[in-house]
């Protein structure tokens, strides 16, 4: 078999280019997958990292599936007691930005409710090698991260899961960072190799294409870690004002007076810069040109000034929405139904070319 993981970097940029042209002539031809772990809320490293993206390509016209991935909670946590509150509130964050599922037939689903989805895990697991399960970069950092002793067979087989999302609807457009181009790659290859193998005749799945992202890295407010609520350093879209001046209060900078755009030097005033530029639309040297000699006090002041003043309509729609839990569960069932429907019509297709129908 072919190695997964030799594509290379500049041909994912080449063919993503591509893609995004398509995209805005063509929006009608594609669908677009995208997802979460129901860990928590999402703060703004979320919104500016990949929610507004998915609100952009809604609003083309591309329609959009996003899988709420609750099964994969249980790769590397022992909690579950949150699960299902947590897929709420991931679902009010993301009609709060924007999303919306009866206007734009957008479909938002948690994954375990679609048992038709899940049951594609089986036969494409024949498709896939341990060595190749093994070999992922991407899977060897996350258990590296997770700092997990004994490791579960579900991390492992989790971009071969994550394959079943993307493929189930036939999804062929996947926003994603560089570093989760080889899970993607994974997807691909099994979906080239279940045609190969089984659909010759007439492919049954197409090998979905990486939508490279184009927002910077963002960073907690530390200035030094990922954004995230266990390191107590993000600004949740649920953040009250006054949390939010709060916890910009205490992030870090530096002794420097004089406010620079410095990223390598200075990666904790350049991360609050790039904050105020993402909010603004301006560039972060500009903004730190605006601030001049005025002190890590005029930057912190300004940064909690600009997110406030662009998550108010933001946190008006949530509060709208936290008031209407029945709302939150019929957008759920809904997406439940409409995922089922489709993930129904693709295993009959799968079991046709596999000679399991009866």
């Amino acid at each position: 078999m072919e190695d997964i993981y030799i594509s290379t970097f500049e041909a994912a940029q080449e063919r993503s280019l591509k893609l995004e042209s398509n995209l805005l002539t063509h929006p009608e031809k594609f669908r677009v997958l995208t997802g979460d772990r129901p860990t928590g809320k999402l703060h703004i490293g979320h919104l500016f990292g990949s929610l507004q993206n998915r609100v952009r390509l809604q609003n083309l016209g591309v329609q959009s599936f996003i899988v709420i991935a609750d099964y994969q909670v249980l790769t590397d946590r022992e909690a579950f007691e949150s699960i299902s509150e947590n897929i709420k509130e991931l679902t009010i964050d993301y009609l709060s930005v924007g999303i919306e599922p009866k206007k734009n037939k957008t479909i938002i689903f948690p994954h375990s409710h679609i048992p038709e989805l899940n049951q594609l895990l089986l036969p494409f697991l024949t498709l896939v090698t341990n060595a190749e399960l093994d070999r992922n970069p991407t899977v060897k950092e996350e258990i590296l991260a997770s700092g997990l002793k004994k490791i579960k067979a579900g991390m492992y087989i989790y971009p071969v899961h994550q394959a079943a999302d993307i493929l189930f609807c036939k999804g062929n457009v996947i926003p994603v960072g560089k570093d989760q181009l080889p899970h993607l790659e994974l997807s691909r290859t099994i979906a080239r190799r279940f045609n190969e193998k089984f659909a010759k005749n007439k492919s049954v799945f197409p090998e979905p294409q990486a939508l490279l992202s184009k927002s910077p890295v963002i960073l907690g407010l530390d200035g030094s870690q990922k954004m995230s609520k266990s390191r107590n350093n993000a600004v949740f879209l649920s953040s009250t004002e006054d949390e939010t001046v709060a916890l910009i209060k205490k992030s870090k900078t530096d002794s420097e007076r004089v406010i620079t755009y410095d990223p390598t030097n200075r990666p904790e005033v350049s991360n609050l810069l790039l904050l105020i530029s993402l909010a603004q639309e301006k560039s972060p040297e500009l903004i730190a040109e605006e601030i001049g000699d005025g002190g890590s006090g005029k930057l912190k002041s300004i940064l909690s000034e600009t997110l406030n003043e662009y998550l108010k309509p933001i946190r008006k729609k949530r509060k709208e929405l936290e008031s209407n839990p029945d709302y939150i569960k019929e957008v759920l069932h809904s997406g439940i139904s409409e995922a089922r429907e489709i993930a129904t019509n693709t295993l009959k297709e799968v079991r046709q070319v596999m000679n399991m129908e009866i």
